[in-house]
């Protein structure tokens, strides 16, 4: 499947697939499920992925039914190396901006895609490395990290390439920056390498890419930002054995578990419709409870002092 584009950043609304110029598919690595559990993911993702950022509500769902049979293992896929290429409608940062904000508003997450009027980023690798010298820290710091740049970028408009910013998400993440930035600037690289070369080997072509494995080398793909059931229907295909747990959905616990949630997160996770939820959380930042992020496209809600995955 060629990318007609030939260009990462301008995603497929639609299909939720932000593919790599000159990608094709290849045939598929066989690998099985390693670890504990009876699933293993493993998820081709890149820092600035809009799409991506687009699944986390279904995300983070999954982890809270499923979390107990599966285990996420983090890749990077490299989306955009450096702007050497002009097509696909964007040859330059600022043609970015307006498409991220369409695609904010069909994901309804919030995404302000100023940052590539303001301070565009030259290339998404800085903070794939940053990403892997976290992993050799902490894996779940690591992921707290990844969200910690992406607030950064989507709603704050920070360019993630700069290690300023890297140093503020590690911070947030509990991370020790001084070993991150070491790290960064030695071993993650390799590291990150392998990932591409991962990459390819199960023929990646495009972000958001989820390999579902179970431990005899079968496997369910979910490609593209799709809605909640189509990864529940991958789990329960691998392992129809695995029962979903059944977790509150008051907002304290919510929030206990992501320290960070949009209203299209809350609406997912706790199960009501998009219209309340975002009435409730207005509510509880208007007693003080939740503090809010405003942007032009939308806004996230955040409980203090409390950090999880």
């Amino acid at each position: 499947m060629e990318n007609k584009n030939q260009n990462p950043l301008l995603c497929d609304i639609e299909t939720g697939i932000c593919e790599m110029p000159g990608s094709t598919a290849s045939a598929p690595v066989e690998i099985a499920s390693a670890g504990t559990k009876p699933l293993k993911i493993v998820y081709f993702t890149d820092p600035i992925c809009s799409s991506c950022w687009g699944i986390e509500p279904q995300l983070r769902k999954l982890k809270l039914e499923y979390g107990h049979s599966i285990e996420i293992d983090y890749r990077m896929g490299g989306l955009l190396p450096d702007w050497s290429y002009n097509s696909g409608g964007i040859s330059k940062p600022a043609d970015v901006g307006h498409h991220w904000d369409e695609v904010s508003q069909y994901y309804d997450m919030p995404i302000d895609g100023d940052v590539w009027l303001e301070d565009p980023l030259h290339s998404s690798y800085p903070p794939s490395i940053a990403f892997k010298a976290a992993q050799m820290q902490d894996k779940e710091k690591a992921v707290l990290f990844l969200r910690e740049m992406r607030e950064l970028l989507f709603l704050d408009k920070k360019n993630i390439t700069r290690w300023e910013h890297l140093a503020a998400a590690a911070e947030q993440a509990g991370l020790y920056v001084a070993q991150l930035k070491t790290d960064y600037e030695t071993k993650a690289k390799h590291l990150f390498e392998e990932d591409l070369k991962l990459a390819r080997e199960f023929g990646v072509r495009g972000f958001p890419i989820l390999f579902f494995l179970d431990k005899q080398g079968n496997r369910e793909v979910v490609y593209g930002t799709k809605a909640y059931p189509f990864y529940e229907t991958a789990v329960l295909k691998l392992n129809p054995s695995a029962t979903k747990s059944h977790y509150s959905k008051n907002w304290e616990t919510l929030f206990s578990k992501y320290r960070s949630l949009t209203a299209k997160e809350f609406s997912e996770l706790a199960g009501l419709h998009r219209v309340e939820s975002e009435q409730l959380l207005n509510e509880l930042s208007d007693k003080g409870k939740l503090e809010k992020i405003s942007t032009k496209n939308g806004a996230m809600w955040k409980l203090q002092h409390s950090k999880s995955l």
